[in-house]
């Protein structure tokens, strides 16, 4: 019998809302983002996100059942996004889900933002296992190995700044609009790798280190201003960009070398950067593995994910009670 599940999302600042039949097919998704009131402030502010939540949440709701011509009483199960993410956000999607869940007395399925991210690969092409997946977000920078459904092995991770948020830290600097990621890809198109900056964690391990580097970047453009040179944004930002990139090249690269794995998942916001893309494509390439990487849609935060990553639990019947309650730093190890 199919399955037809209602997963919600809200951990930062998107309101998302999707129906994913047997975990692989999108039925209907709605979004509704607040990129363009959170550009003015230079980056997400919590209170504002919360607040813009539950002013969009029922109307995403309706959307999201209209287009999939659908009823609540369809629904096999309802998921949400519990953790990690910002707290008073992650609230309004899962009391939306509580009171949908008993409503209509549906299951309640919690679902980890990061995997909802490992499994939007799902919604492309079916996982097959074992697999490494490099997780890449505003939050986080992970290397883990899945050696079946919910099956994580943790190889390494960042010791500071997660990538995105040193994109969008660099950004900032070198005054360039939020999201900094996609500005910094953009301008980066322009430029040349001119400027010498130093690589994170040169090393034999899989973690990642990423403060080093936005430190250089903040030191190199305060200095040039003390001169009273002008701050080439394009080559910085290429330059920045290579350097950042490539230290998730290398750790990936040691990892197909030590565990002969052939499968490669990317997952998270910064998966949707072209060039590391078509850096991954070479890696995996030079090591014949198979590379996954969703369409842009599901890179970024969306609730298509977290029912495709619902999907294993319920078949599990792994369901959460009404005490769920929300976290905003949860591992999936």
């Amino acid at each position: 019998m199919d399955a037809y599940i209602l997963a919600i999302e809200s951990s930062c600042d998107e309101t998302s809302m999707a129906i994913v039949k047997n975990g692989r097919e999108v039925v209907s998704l709605s979004i509704a983002t607040q990129i363009d009131i959170h550009k003015k402030y230079g980056g997400v502010v919590p209170e504002i996100a919360s607040r813009m939540h539950t002013e969009a949440i029922t109307y995403v709701l309706e959307d999201c059942l209209e287009k999939a011509h659908m009823k609540i009483e369809d629904m096999s199960a309802i998921a949400v996004t519990y953790a990690p993410g910002l707290t008073g956000s992650l609230m309004v999607g899962v009391e939306a889900a509580k009171i949908l869940a008993f409503m209509y007395h549906k299951p309640l399925i919690a679902v980890n933002h990061l995997v909802g991210h490992i499994y939007a690969n799902n919604l492309e092409e079916k996982l097959e296992y074992p697999l490494l997946a490099l997780i890449v977000s505003g939050g986080h920078t992970e290397l883990i190995v899945m050696e079946g459904d919910y099956q994580f092995k943790r190889l390494g991770e960042t010791m500071d700044d997660a990538v995105g948020e040193a994109f969008d830290k660099v950004a900032r600097v070198i005054g360039l609009s939020y999201p900094g990621g996609p500005s910094i890809e953009k301008l980066a198109k322009e430029g040349k790798h001119t400027y010498l900056l130093p690589n994170p964690v040169n090393d034999n391990t899989y973690h990642f280190s990423y403060s080093g580097l936005k430190s250089a970047v903040i030191n190199l453009v305060h200095n040039e201003k003390q001169r009273g040179n002008e701050i080439r944004k394009a080559d910085l930002a290429k330059s920045f960009q290579d350097v950042a990139v490539d230290e998730l090249v290398r750790k990936v690269e040691l990892a197909f070398k030590n565990t002969g794995i052939k499968r490669l998942v990317v997952a998270g916001g910064v998966s949707a950067n072209q060039y590391l893309k078509e850096q991954m494509k070479k890696v995996s390439d030079q090591y014949g593995v198979k590379l996954l990487i969703p369409r842009i849609l599901y890179c970024t935060d969306n609730a298509a994910m977290i029912g495709a990553a619902a999907y294993p639990k319920y078949l599990k019947q792994e369901f959460s009670d009404y005490s769920l309650n929300v976290s905003s730093s949860a591992d999936i190890v």
